[in-house]
C-alpha cells in the first residue's frame, strides 16, 4: 500500500484540515457535526454524487417523561437526507434507529447488541 493513506492518517489530516480535494473525492456518505458550532436542528443537504448525508447537532437538556415525572435529560437531534433512488425509507428508518441505540449505549457497538 506504498503511498497509501491508512483510515487513521486520513482521520488525523481531516482533524487538522489538511486534507486535499483528491483526499475527499470518492465519498459516498457523509457525517456533518454542526453541533460543535452549536446547531440545533438543520437538515443537511447531499454532497452530489453522495448517497446520503447525517446532520448531528448540538446535546441539550431537554424534558423528558421518565416514568411519571418530567426530568431534564440530554438530547441530540440528528437528520439523515437520502438519496431514495438508492436508498428505501425502511432502510433509512433501520439506520436511524440503530444510530439512536449506539448513542444511547456505545457498549451496544462493543458486545453487537
Amino acid at each position: 500500500m506504498s503511498g497509501r493513506l491508512t483510515i487513521s492518517d486520513l482521520g488525523r489530516k481531516a482533524r487538522d484540515g489538511l486534507l486535499s480535494i483528491d483526499e475527499m473525492a470518492g465519498g459516498t456518505f457523509t457525517i456533518s457535526n454542526g453541533g460543535v458550532y452549536g446547531s440545533l436542528f438543520g437538515t443537511p443537504i447531499i454532497n452530489p454524487p453522495q448517497s446520503a448525508i447525517l446532520g448531528m447537532h448540538s446535546i441539550v437538556q431537554r424534558p423528558m417523561v421518565v416514568g411519571k415525572s418530567i426530568e431534564a435529560r440530554p438530547m441530540m437531534y440528528v437528520a439523515l437526507t437520502y438519496d431514495h433512488r438508492l436508498i428505501d425509507g425502511r432502510e433509512a428508518v433501520t439506520f436511524l434507529k440503530r444510530i439512536k441505540e449506539v448513542v444511547e449505549d456505545p457498549r451496544r457497538l462493543l458486545l453487537a447488541v
